[in-house]
């Protein structure tokens, strides 16, 4: 099992020196890896910085917007990124839902599962045309690539392509990542029960239809924790994780996974209320034993136990977000490891 630390910047990109020496940090508590997110900043940047401030920790996008960029551009930075760091990068792509794409981003949509499909086949048919030179001629229905010329080719391709993994909820999306992906992001929004009966039958089922072994496609989770040292920092985690649970619940695209515990009658609430500004109201909507379903919930250490019987047989990796002592957390990866 590997354990990754997710990396929250938020409001201090001016200050640069303390997200080197986060990465610092992490590398030097023995994370296997450090997740970036995609919310207010654009992940590949801080990864570069990450990138110069360690040697041996695994650097990973988790997610960065797929839909926003253009395979050819992410494929020169996921190239840079692992080049710069000696083939530490995973490039972790999502979609994001149709309104962000076509309203936020002003890029086109043209269906997740399709379009992500062509976009990962677009990097590696790109990356084919760099590290092993092949001719570029990828022609998709969303993407079509066909021109590239040695002033344009990048040379430094000893450390090769990076590994690319994907986020994925509904079936088609996991059957692309089966097909076409190094990896599947389980999303946070996921139960034990959906993820054993959805998911990984899904996956399985795809693999073999494509010749490809379990061994070989890396399976990761971000579990929503509720914990703290103290009542305080306990409910403050409580209430910031059902609103979080709520969130997603209120998402069409995640409705799915409601359906699997026969609470699908939550979503219209959640939705209406986040349509009309209720956000506030949102987390009462979450009961105790959906927030125990969904969340691990416990003492710091009791949550480290609950997360290796639940998670332990299931993932390759997990993410922890870092908001505990560095003994605290040092205990938790000693009780998944073991």
């Amino acid at each position: 099992m590997k354990i990754d630390s997710s990396f929250s910047f938020g409001d201090n990109m001016d200050d640069i020196g303390s997200i080197k020496e986060g990465y610092r940090d992490f590398e030097n508590q023995g994370f296997d890896g450090v997740v970036t997110a995609e919310i207010q900043n654009d992940p590949f940047l801080i990864v570069g910085m990450g990138a110069e401030a360690t040697e041996k920790v695994e650097l990973r996008t988790g997610i960065a917007v797929a839909f926003a960029r253009s395979p050819m551009t992410t494929a020169y930075t996921a190239h840079d990124l692992n080049a710069y760091s000696k083939g530490r990068f995973t490039l972790g792509l999502g979609s994001q839902i149709k309104a962000h794409v076509t309203k936020r981003f002003g890029m086109p949509w043209h269906g997740p599962a399709k379009q992500m499909g062509e976009f990962i086949r677009s990097l590696h048919a790109i990356w084919d045309c760099w590290y092993d030179d092949k001719p570029l001629g990828f022609r998709g229905d969303c993407y079509q690539h066909t021109l590239m010329t040695p002033d344009f080719t990048p040379k430094n391709t000893d450390y090769g392509r990076p590994k690319v993994v994907m986020a994925a909820v509904g079936p088609k999306m996991l059957k692309t990542a089966a097909r076409d992906a190094d990896g599947l992001i389980i999303h946070t929004f996921s139960t034990q029960k959906f993820i054993e009966e959805r998911i990984l039958p899904n996956i399985k089922e795809t693999l073999t239809e494509n010749g490809r072994s379990r061994s070989e496609f890396e399976i990761s989770l971000p579990p929503f924790v509720v914990t703290g040292q103290t009542e305080e920092e306990f409910e403050a985690c409580k209430q910031k994780v059902k609103y979080r649970i709520s969130f997603y619940a209120s998402t069409p695209a995640y409705k799915t996974v409601l359906e699997c515990h026969d609470w699908q009658d939550l979503h219209p609430k959640l939705n209406h209320l986040s349509k009309n500004n209720g956000w506030d109201k949102m987390p009462d909507l979450i009961n105790d034993e959906m927030l125990e379903t969904f969340a691990l919930v416990g003492e710091p250490l009791q949550v480290a136990e609950k997360m290796k019987a639940r998670y332990g047989s299931v993932v390759d990796r997990l993410t922890l977000e870092n908001d505990l002592p560095t003994d605290v957390m040092a205990k938790q990866m000693a009780i998944i490891r073991s």
